[in-house]
């Protein structure tokens, strides 16, 4: 049973509603249910639904893991980078969810892998098998998956030391003058949205996203963001926060935009030492054709 713990720092909000908004991933009615069986505590005890928090209030939710089980190899084509005993490496669609959650148990890229191959790390369970690093549904690009616990404890290391290389591309809103920039600013939980993230200093992460101008546009600006730290939406965040939105991003952009793929953010590049072997290793994959058709159409309007 996987154990979630959140803090109040609101009020005056329906117990169900707030931890809806808090693990947008679990339905309002998997809640209310969660709630009646028990599996929800308020400062150590069950409460009714309608609930009302209170700032300080300490909630505890109780994910079942009857369902776990649930979670069953799919026959969803995957695109392989790289696989050898130890480590495999894919290149994720957009507009698939990388692993299951309470109430998602199935399309998951981690369903995909369990039909790709049996030999999974079991370091984080049954519903994360060999996930060592995760990206958000609609950003594209490469992940490494381990198949055993040796290389997941090699690889989740090298991710604490900020060893591996990850370099995104991403189309903003705005022309960004300068052609490099760091951006140092702590993310945490969006205290007026709970389904969003935010640059805040209340229960928040360090948070260092690096970037430079590959191309510009008449409005927008083709950027390659470089990661120190790994946290939730941190480019989208990041990039919103200094005035240069991602486009086609559904939370964090602009709602005229296109939002049929969802940000055009892709994780292009990923090196790391293999957990093994010791040697460096770095793989690089093309942009999706519905981001490179977006360039073509601005490459008219292309400033450089």
């Amino acid at each position: 049973m996987e154990t979630v713990r959140l803090e109040v720092n609101e009020e005056n909000i329906r117990l169900d509603k707030f931890i809806t908004q808090a693990l947008p991933e679990l339905s309002r009615t998997l809640i209310q249910q969660y709630v009646k069986e028990g599996h929800v505590l308020v400062n150590g005890k069950s409460e009714k639904v309608s609930y009302k928090i209170c700032l300080g209030d300490v909630i505890e939710i109780n994910l079942p893991d009857n369902k776990e089980m649930d979670v069953l190899p799919e026959d969803i084509p995957l695109n392989v980078v790289y696989e050898d005993h130890d480590v495999i490496v894919v290149n994720k669609p957009s507009g698939m969810i990388v692993h299951p959650s309470s109430g998602i148990y199935s399309g998951t890229l981690v369903n995909a892998l369990l039909y790709h191959c049996h030999d999974l790390s079991g370091i984080n369970g049954v519903l994360r098998p060999g996930i060592v690093h995760r990206i958000d549904k609609d950003t594209s690009g490469l992940l490494m998956i381990a198949k055993n616990d040796k290389a997941h404890q090699s690889l989740s290391e090298q991710l604490k030391a900020h060893s591996v290389s990850r370099k995104y591309v991403a189309l903003v809103h705005g022309v960004i003058p300068h052609n490099h920039g760091k951006i140092d600013a702590p993310i945490g939980r969006d205290s007026k949205d709970r389904q969003k993230m935010a640059v805040t200093k209340i229960n928040s992460k360090e948070a260092v996203t690096n970037f430079t101008v590959l191309q510009r546009f008449d409005k927008m600006t083709l950027i390659e963001c470089r990661l120190e730290t790994g946290r939730t939406h941190q480019i989208r965040v990041h990039m919103a926060y200094i005035g240069y939105p991602m486009y086609g991003d559904p939370k964090y952009g602009y709602k005229k935009d296109d939002q049929t793929y969802g940000q055009y953010l892709h994780a292009k590049t990923l090196g790391f030492v293999h957990p093994i072997n010791g040697e460096y290793m770095e793989f690089d994959s093309d942009l999706p054709d519905f981001f490179e058709n977006k360039l073509n159409e601005l490459k008219g309007e292309d400033h450089e």
